[in-house]
């Protein structure tokens, strides 16, 4: 019998040095996410349906939250049954810390990535990108 991976909860915070009117276009639509976050992201616009393409791979997900310039989740759309009884997200939060004046992205990845360090290590890269995109 084959066992899948448990799914296990990453988060991150990231100051960025960016409004957070800027960012947001970066986290929510296609074009913004296609710049830093995947090789290329499309949106079906019949049913809202999110493709993000890494490494010639598709993978398809549904933005299922969202707050203008607070945050937006994305939830993957199952490919067996245990995605079904447990789907795999993401989400990107924007954060606005009053006392050092200071903007956060906060990133929760919820997945069945079997090495967290190795996914600690795309993050970085993957923010890092997204800071020298906005200059921050």
């Amino acid at each position: 019998m084959q066992t899948m991976a448990k799914k296990r909860l990453l988060t991150r915070d990231y100051e960025i040095h960016a409004s957070i009117k800027m960012l947001y276009p970066y986290i929510q639509t296609a074009s913004g996410l296609a710049e830093w976050f995947a090789d290329d992201v499309k949106i079906n616009n019949q049913d809202k349906t999110y493709t993000f393409y890494w490494d010639n791979e598709e993978h398809k997900a549904r933005l299922v939250a969202h707050r203008t310039n607070h945050y937006a989740r994305f939830e993957f759309l199952p490919e067996n049954a245990d995605d079904e009884k447990d789907p795999g997200y993401f989400e990107l939060r924007l954060e606005f810390n009053e006392l050092t004046q200071s903007v956060f992205l906060k990133v929760s990845d919820y997945s069945d990535f079997d090495d967290l360090k190795e996914l600690e290590d795309l993050w970085d890269s993957l923010v890092d990108t997204l800071r020298k995109i906005v200059g921050g």
